[in-house]
């Protein structure tokens, strides 16, 4: 533990600030946002529709410009890179999990896994092993040579899962990745988040409006008003605590969240 502690962070913002709209019409989606990310950590951010969440996490991904402050991923400041740059630096450090897995249809999720290895032209021979390991470790090795139409939508989501992964990326950002699921899928899904955290150390920040979905994380940041409101830690409390904990500060902040557990 003292050894992460040294360790730099691999993703850092500082202070932060998004701005909407004209002069005489401005609308801040982030006000002074600040905080930092470990290696290894499974990170939440929580909060009402409109509190800035979204837009949080759309500028970590680079898909949103700051009007103001800093991103740093890996020890590079992905608020200054070039487009070229940033472009690569997001193929090569950054995987993705959308609501909708964004599967390609006409591709079988062996070949959908596997694409950012192949846009990156890793060797076919390593490409494989890597597809057949990370589908393993998500328990989707039997839907492999099966096209997204004949899978269900929560094994959809953990292959797309299995392919934010298997470039090994800095940080892995899913945007509400249970809201199309029934419970079991989801449930599902977050036990193969959860799954890639401990057996990977992958880091994840995910951004979600489900106190359920929360409760698999270490950590839940909660946004108000493009603030950070306060933050839990989840500590070596039972996952059933810690969702009585984020109930508790989403009752506070006048929002709702899942009572399915």
């Amino acid at each position: 533990m003292a050894f992460e502690a040294q360790a730099a962070p691999v993703l850092e913002v500082r202070h932060v600030e998004k701005v909407y709209g004209s002069r005489n019409n401005v609308t801040r989606a982030l006000a002074d946002v600040s905080f930092t990310v470990n290696k290894g950590e499974f990170v939440g951010i929580m909060g009402a529709s409109g509190s800035g969440k979204s837009t949080l996490l759309n500028c970590v991904s680079t898909i949103d410009t700051v009007t103001s402050g800093s991103v740093i991923i890996n020890g590079a400041d992905v608020t200054r890179l070039k487009q070229a740059k940033l472009t690569r630096f997001r193929r090569e450090q950054l995987g993705f999990i959308f609501q909708d897995s964004n599967l390609l249809d006409t591709l079988t999720a062996r070949e959908n896994i596997a694409l950012p290895l192949t846009i990156a032209r890793t060797p076919a021979k390593e490409t494989l092993a890597r597809v057949e390991q990370v589908a393993q470790r998500l328990d989707i090795a039997g839907v492999l040579d099966k096209y997204p139409y004949q899978m269900s939508g929560g094994q959809q989501q953990r292959v797309a899962a299995a392919r934010a992964l298997v470039t090994d990326p800095a940080v892995i950002l899913a945007d509400e990745p249970t809201g199309a699921l029934d419970s079991k899928n989801a449930r599902l899904l977050l036990e193969s988040l959860e799954n890639m955290n401990h057996a990977y150390q992958a880091t994840v920040l995910m951004v979600t409006h489900d106190s359920f979905a929360a409760s698999y994380t270490n950590r839940v940041l909660f946004i108000r008003d493009g603030r950070i409101f306060t933050e839990l830690r989840r500590g070596d409390s039972p996952r059933r605590e810690f969702f009585d904990r984020i109930m508790e500060v989403v009752a506070m902040m006048g929002g709702e969240g899942s009572d399915a557990l």
